[in-house]
């Protein structure tokens, strides 16, 4: 392609990008910093995101998005679109918080990142052909929100989807583990502790006896794998033999297809413990599975090279870049178009996410400053991603 047909296809020269992207992002930067520091004062938990996903859509119409609320059926669920050409770049907004740890994972953040970097592209739209979407994507901790979205046909027809998540240090590459989330139910049949213990199924035994053969397992499951998982009920009362006790457990593998067989030997160690204490067992999925991630390279690439020129390094030591092997929804939205996910880096290491000490980091200058480089490397990433011939 040439000088001149590139300048014919992209009426705004490559020079002239950068400047209007960090011209847009430092207009709305004290507003996107509003949006965000709000969102982690008032932390809601998957599908419950009511206000939220509220305070999202009021901030894009504001901006003169057309937003669609309760998009596809779900109460927390928006989309926002801004022009009507060809080429569509979705940008990806979480909000859903952590039981009791707040904002840990920065989710805040990740919707402040994609407004910006939305808000920047409008100044794009007609020039390079451009539709320009955010979803606003509810319960990606655990809930699958977005495999949810795809099933009612969300995403689809996308060039590119993007969101930008924070992380102790900055990681351009994702690389999370497919993950089952499943809820575990033990029925027993309660008694008196200490005067009729004999009448009693200890449903709580279960439990005991399924953790320690998940703990005598694990010396022989394979190398990138994970299980974890806690009991959420116990019991009613110590003087009383525990009829019904339940639990949350993730299973992780590298791929989809390494996760099937890994959690047929997790789950024959939660029928052990139905077995040996004579209790019955229910297994129920809480979401489907979700999936490895499929990077965009061509794009990663971009985003590598607008970031480090914003002044990201990408040089933290191996052990504490680990975040990009946490597990998200947006991998099954990288099976159908082209997706990236980098992490963006707080400085904040040791302290990480879902910890108490890193929601606290997800607010000030070190959040401000992620909100800003991540909208502005997203956004050029977006208009690089067509520049380039494919």
């Amino acid at each position: 392609m040439t000088a001149e047909s590139m300048t014919a296809k992209n009426p705004v020269e490559p020079s002239e990008q950068r400047p209007r992207v960090l011209a847009s992002v430092a207009a709305h930067r004290a507003s996107l910093i509003r949006l965000s520091e709000e969102l982690h004062a008032n932390p809601e938990l998957g599908w419950q995101e009511h206000q939220a996903a509220a305070l999202t859509a009021g901030y894009l119409e504001a901006n003169g998005f057309a937003v669609e609320r309760a998009y596809l059926g779900f109460p927390t669920a928006i989309r926002a679109v801004y022009g009507s050409g060809k080429r569509r770049i979705g940008l990806m907004a979480e909000y859903d918080a952590l039981p009791r740890l707040g904002h840990a994972c920065g989710h805040n953040i990740i919707t402040a990142i994609s407004c910006g970097a939305a808000l920047a592209l409008t100044e794009f739209v007609k020039e390079w052909d451009l539709t320009v979407e955010l979803y606003g994507t509810p319960a990606e901790e655990g809930g699958g929100g977005k495999i949810e979205l795809l099933k009612r046909g969300a995403f689809a027809g996308l060039d590119l989807a993007m969101m930008a998540h924070p992380s102790p240090v900055d990681s351009a590459e994702a690389r999370p583990y497919a993950v089952a989330h499943s809820h575990i139910e033990y029925k027993g049949k309660s008694a008196h502790a200490a005067a009729y213990p004999e009448q009693g199924v200890n449903a709580n035994d279960a439990f005991v006896v399924a953790q320690v053969a998940l703990g005598l397992l694990r010396q022989q499951l394979p190398a990138g794998t994970r299980v974890h998982g806690i009991q959420t009920r116990g019991g009613e009362a110590p003087n009383a033999i525990p009829e019904k006790t339940e639990g949350r457990w993730y299973v992780r593998a590298e791929t989809l297809a390494d996760l099937q067989p890994l959690e047929d030997r997790v789950y024959k160690c939660f029928e052990a413990g139905a077995l040996a204490s004579g209790s019955e067992l229910t297994i129920t999925p809480e979401s489907e599975p979700y999936s490895e991630f499929r990077t965009d390279t061509r794009a990663l690439d971009l985003y590598k090279r607008h970031a480090s020129s914003l002044g990201r390094m990408f040089d933290a030591p191996a052990e504490q870049a680990t975040m990009n092997r946490a597990s998200t929804d947006m991998g099954n939205v990288s099976q159908i178009v082209p997706a990236i996910h980098p992490y963006i880096g707080l400085g904040c290491f040791p302290a990480a996410n879902h910890q108490p000490e890193f929601a606290a980091f997800c607010v000030g200058d070190a959040a401000n400053l992620a909100i800003h480089d991540g909208a502005a490397a997203l956004a050029l990433t977006g208009l690089s991603y067509f520049e380039s011939p494919h």
